[in-house]
């Protein structure tokens, strides 16, 4: 890693983990000329986000876009020159199958998230069953019953709406392909926030939701559901760097601990004590419990609450006329209950455009849990790509990314736990949390906690 030219005053600022969340942070101090230290374990920064270009194939390791809904990812890249690399997903191309009793069922036209909003789709499609369709339909008559409820799981929210079928094959391989979690463990309120605040109003999901649904206009085009950059995410990471090194110097090194002195915070690395007036921890829940636990053992338990888990994507390409049995559209999630290892897979060829040559074909698998080896996770994969896809042919490459307790799971109580950090944090001055484990893990809000951490830095006038 480079070091970025630094004066040779001591630094007021340091940051640990330099993931997308730490380097937003960085950035947001440097705009604001205020110098600091990231420090980073890793020999790369960038954490889960990691591109790769093989035979011509754009391969992102962990994310591979983010929601287009969220402004926070495609602002920092527009500020960063990189407005002419944003696209987006080629959404007249989308179609999403589930699988259901053996075979690829697209799903209905007009699902918001687990939510319908349009009839006949839901009518026709055999993903679920005569009694879920009567269901979904009289819940539209579903009223409001004496405000908020208390935090549920995503499952009971649901099912108490739906029904059963709906959280087997609507709302589990939905979740399962972003969360890597199990439904009846995440928080309604965390994880489906804006659902829950319409049954609270409205009583009724589909009814909210149509209430909501933003009315098109012909004039202007609509909004995609993703975007991402043409050379991938990877140039986000490099982008990032150059535009730091002015006031960030960067460390590889491991943090062992962090203690309150009299003038603010000393962080003790292998490479020594660095003494500072501000600390942002931008790591992974677990990581940031075990640094703060002798400052406050309570902030320390709030962190240790949230679960991770771990997930294996699979690149796998094909030449084009060895592919004539893959279908239209962006992909396919496997339910829970008809997955073996297998649980979701993107045509990334379709998805985006300038993802791979126009003989080939780009595949991004999904598997659960983190063990088994390369040659055992290549054979898993395409056993089950043959027999879900028909694929036979050999591929022209496979590659695999590992990322063990990775994926933050927000679990029932969440908010309040949030919550509760939130007020004890605020009488640790200096000391700032940011990351995947707050208020949202998608690259925006990774972007979005870096940059208020930050923020409060500068707001206190540090000189």
């Amino acid at each position: 890693m480079s070091r970025g030219d630094m004066t040779q005053a001591a630094p007021k600022v340091v940051i640990v983990g330099g993931g997308i969340s730490g380097l937003a942070a960085a950035h947001a101090l440097g705009k604001a000329g205020i110098p600091n230290i990231l420090i980073e374990s890793r020999p790369r920064l960038g954490g889960v986000i990691e591109t790769k270009s093989i035979n011509g194939c754009v391969i992102e390791g962990g994310p591979d876009s983010f929601l287009a809904a969220k402004p926070q990812a495609s602002a920092l890249a527009k500020e960063l020159g990189l407005g002419s690399e944003l696209i987006s997903s080629n959404d007249e191309k989308r179609i999403t199958y589930i699988r259901r009793d053996g075979k690829m069922v697209p799903m209905p036209d007009g699902i918001m998230m687990m939510v319908p909003t349009k009839i006949m789709p839901m009518v026709k499609t055999p993903l679920l069953g005569i009694g879920t369709k009567l269901r979904m339909g009289l819940e539209y008559f579903r009223q409001p019953n004496g405000g908020p409820k208390p935090d549920r799981s995503v499952a009971d929210f649901i099912r108490d709406h739906y029904g059963d079928e709906a959280v087997d094959y609507l709302v589990e391989p939905l979740l399962a392909g972003v969360y890597g979690g199990d439904p009846g463990d995440l928080s309604a309120k965390s994880v489906l926030t804006r659902f829950v605040d319409l049954e609270t109003k409205y009583g009724s999901l589909t009814r909210g939701t149509l209430a909501v649904m933003p009315k098109k206009d012909p004039s202007k085009p609509s909004m995609p559901l993703f975007q991402t950059l043409r050379s991938g995410l990877g140039i986000l990471v490099d982008s990032l760097e150059k535009a730091i090194a002015p006031t960030t110097e960067v460390r590889q090194d491991t943090v062992a601990a962090i203690e309150r002195t009299a003038t603010g915070w000393r962080v003790q690395s292998s490479g020594g004590a660095i003494d500072a007036t501000h600390v942002i921890l931008a790591m992974p829940a677990h990581a940031a419990a075990n640094l703060i636990k002798n400052q406050d053992a309570e902030s320390a338990d709030l962190l240790d609450a949230v679960g991770y888990t771990s997930s294996i994507t699979i690149a796998i390409a094909y030449r084009k006329q060895d592919a004539a049995s893959l279908l239209p559209g962006f992909g396919f999630l496997v339910p829970k209950k008809e997955r073996k290892r297998l649980l979701a897979c993107t045509f990334v060829h379709n998805k985006f455009v300038n993802r791979a040559p126009d003989d080939l074909v780009l595949l991004r698998c999904f598997l659960t849990g983190e063990g088994g080896t390369d040659a055992e996770l290549e054979s898993t994969t395409r056993a089950e790509l043959k027999e879900m896809l028909g694929l036979t042919a050999e591929p022209v490459f496979c590659t695999i990314s590992r990322w063990p307790r990775a994926m933050a799971q927000y679990s029932v109580g969440h908010a309040d736990r949030m919550a509760r950090l939130d007020q004890r944090m605020a009488q640790h001055p200096g000391l700032y949390l940011a990351g995947n484990a707050l208020n949202g893990i998608g690259i925006p809000d990774c972007i979005q906690s870096g940059q208020t951490a930050a923020g409060k830095i500068v707001n206190s006038r540090v000189p």
